[in-house]
C-alpha cells in the first residue's frame, strides 16, 4: 500500500438483507445514502489513524474495488474515512472505543 491509501474487505456482500424485524429488502430496492462497516486489511506507510485490524465507517458510493486473489476488496484514501472502531482505543481514558 502506498501514501494514504486504506484496503477494506467489506463485511457484507451487496444484494438483499433483512430488516430488524425479518422484512427481506430486495437489492434493488432504494435507499438514501448509508454508510457501510469494512475490517482494514492493509495500509499506506502515511496512514496514521487505523491499523489492520480495525472496523471502518465509510461511504460506499465513494469507493474504488479491487479484487486480489479471487477476493474483493475495497480501496480508498484514509480522508475518506468517516469513523474507526478498534479495541486500542477502548483502553484509553475517556474513551467510547469509536474514534470519529
Amino acid at each position: 500500500m502506498l501514501h494514504d491509501r486504506v484496503l477494506v474487505r467489506t463485511d457484507i456482500a451487496e444484494g438483499e438483507r433483512r430488516s430488524t424485524g425479518g422484512i427481506v429488502i430486495p437489492a434493488t430496492a432504494a435507499v438514501g445514502r448509508r454508510l457501510a462497516w469494512a475490517e482494514v486489511v492493509a495500509v499506506g506507510q502515511n496512514v496514521r489513524t487505523v491499523e489492520p485490524g480495525d472496523r471502518v465507517l465509510y461511504d460506499p458510493e465513494d469507493r474504488a474495488e479491487v479484487e486480489v486473489r479471487g477476493v474483493a476488496y475495497v480501496l480508498m484514501r484514509e480522508r475518506d474515512l468517516h469513523a474507526v472502531a478498534a479495541e486500542r482505543l477502548e483502553g484509553a481514558e475517556d474513551s467510547t472505543g469509536l474514534y470519529l
